[in-house]
């Protein structure tokens, strides 16, 4: 695939024809002809009858039976026997062939073929977000990169299997698992994926296996499911950089104050001031928009380096994966999962990966001829306008961008616009020379605290009595002496409703049973 900064289509294609004709080349140029057989049918090993679905077919099916919209597997079968791809022919196979070959072939090829299409697509892309860098200023330009980590839960199965009927809907046992994430914020492109299969599983658990996949002087953008003490020490001991809102009801010590001016504090703190401490010192930036305090902490503590308003921007950024998990699960079709077997599921999750990544390939593209934000092309309606403005000797892409505005594709954005307050360098503090960055203490996290915690003190019991010599025990009285029981005969009861109360009423006479 030759190396380009424009996605511009052929003008005698449909948008859903270009992109399967990327796919096809992409696979060509990436070298995966290892795994995905182009030609000729693949030999089969041993007896029987050779295969007559080549991989790559099978493939480009479920690749293009996503981006087209089909509901099951059973509709990708339908698409390779009535030769329903480009360029390719009609096979002779039954639909349990195309699930047995899923089934054995397993995720490898689609994750192979992800990887290899994101490092296509970067090179695409950069000039991209140099132009929105240049036109609305850049995101954290001393970190190597700016990404988002969160999790999706994936939607509840189909109670299809004998094994899911015993459970009712709605059951936690009906989720498959779910999805850990990391997305590039800058080039609007997932950076990595993980299945968890536990959809209980804590955030933080996994949250550290994902940081393989980023280079040190990254920054981390995570929501308050990630906050911790440890995460955070860890994360600036790894030569991260990170920015979190501060959780509710977190204890700090104030160590120096850059700037205050009513409810607007810049400053760094010591997160805990109890028990449970954080070991290394971090920046907590406070100020009031409307009804709202936002509190935001992170390990970028010089604030020239990082302004309250750009945390507040970064943070605003994290949102960015919300709305691509929201891509993956409504304008890709992954709230309808094909198959209640693990294997499959992920098959259809790497597929719509890939598709994801093109998408918001085409989306830059129009963003950049349009010159607006990425986030002012309505991403829904691009996907249904493009086959659309399809026209024999123009280019779809141009004539969305053109007829854009008057469509409604190109719009202002629905998103919040940050609000933060401008703090001149020359109003903050500067840090006192005996204080040398970074500043650390001996850390007590929290689930130590709890394990030094003491334990309350048994209660303590009176000694047993010792009978004397000659004197025999006998059973405790809980009667009183001097004073004397008179028996009387057993009541009977019956329950009642009074004032709206279940009351317990003496049972008449005549009622009693005998």
């Amino acid at each position: 695939m030759k190396h380009s900064t424009s996605l511009t289509p052929h003008a005698t294609l449909s948008v859903h024809e270009h992109l399967e004709e990327l796919l096809h080349t992409g696979l060509l140029h990436t070298g995966l002809q290892a795994v995905l057989k182009t030609n000729l049918a693949e030999p089969r090993a041993g007896a029987g009858r050779p295969r007559e679905l080549p991989s790559l077919s099978l493939w480009l099916a479920v690749v293009v039976g996503i981006l087209r919209g089909v509901r099951s597997f059973r509709a990708i079968w339908r698409l390779l026997v009535v030769g329903g791809l480009q360029s390719l022919p009609c096979y002779a196979i039954s639909d349990e062939a195309v699930y047995d070959r899923l089934e054995g072939e397993g995720t490898h090829p689609l994750e192979e073929l992800f990887a290899r299409l994101s490092l296509v697509l970067a090179p695409w892309l950069r000039p991209h977000a140099e132009h929105a860098a240049k036109k609305h200023g850049p995101l954290a330009p001393f970190a190597a990169d700016v990404v988002a980590l969160d999790e999706t839960v994936l939607d509840p199965v189909a109670r299809k299997l004998p094994l899911l009927r015993q459970f009712r809907k709605g059951a936690c046992q009906l989720l498959p698992g779910k999805l850990v994430a990391v997305l590039d914020v800058r080039l609007q492109q997932w950076r990595a994926i993980e299945y968890v299969a536990d959809a209980k599983q804590n955030s933080k658990k996994h949250a550290r296996q994902m940081l393989k996949y980023l280079a040190p002087g990254t920054l981390i953008l995570a929501d308050l499911g990630y906050f911790g003490f440890a995460w955070f020490d860890e994360l600036t001991q790894a030569h991260f950089w990170w920015v979190s809102r501060l959780r509710e009801k977190t204890s700090y010590t104030v160590i120096h104050t850059y700037y205050r001016q009513g409810e607007t504090f810049d400053g760094l703190v010591w997160l805990g001031a109890y028990e449970a401490k954080a070991g290394l010192a971090v920046r907590l930036v406070e100020f009031r928009v409307g009804a709202t305090l936002l509190r935001y902490v992170t390990n970028v503590t010089d604030p020239h380096q990082l302004s309250m308003r750009e945390i507040a921007r970064l943070y605003a950024r994290r949102w960015d994966i919300e709305l691509a998990f929201l891509t993956l699960k409504r304008e890709l079709g992954l709230h309808l999962l094909w198959s209640s077997k693990a294997q499959l599921i992920l098959i259809q999750v790497w597929a719509v990966l890939i598709l994801a990544q093109l998408v918001q390939a085409l989306r830059m593209e129009v963003a950049l001829r349009a010159e607006v934000d990425p986030f002012e092309v309505s991403l829904p309606l691009l996907l249904e306008a493009l086959p659309l403005m399809q026209m024999p000797g123009r280019d779809a892409i141009s004539e969305c961008v053109s007829r854009g505005r008057t469509l409604g594709i190109i719009r202002p954005s629905s998103r919040l616009q940050v609000q933060a307050p401008e703090v001149e360098p020359t109003q903050l503090a500067p840090l006192p020379a005996h204080l040398c960055l970074p500043l650390g203490r001996t850390p007590c996290y929290p689930e130590e605290a709890v394990r030094a915690a003491p334990s309350p003190a048994p209660a303590v019991m009176p000694p047993p009595r010792v009978s004397q010599p000659g004197e025999q025990d006998s059973p405790p009285s809980a009667v009183p002496e001097g004073v004397t029981l008179h028996p009387r005969p057993p009541q009977d009861w019956t329950l009642r409703y009074r004032g709206g109360k279940l009351v317990r009423v003496p049972l008449p006479p005549e009622r009693k049973v005998s």
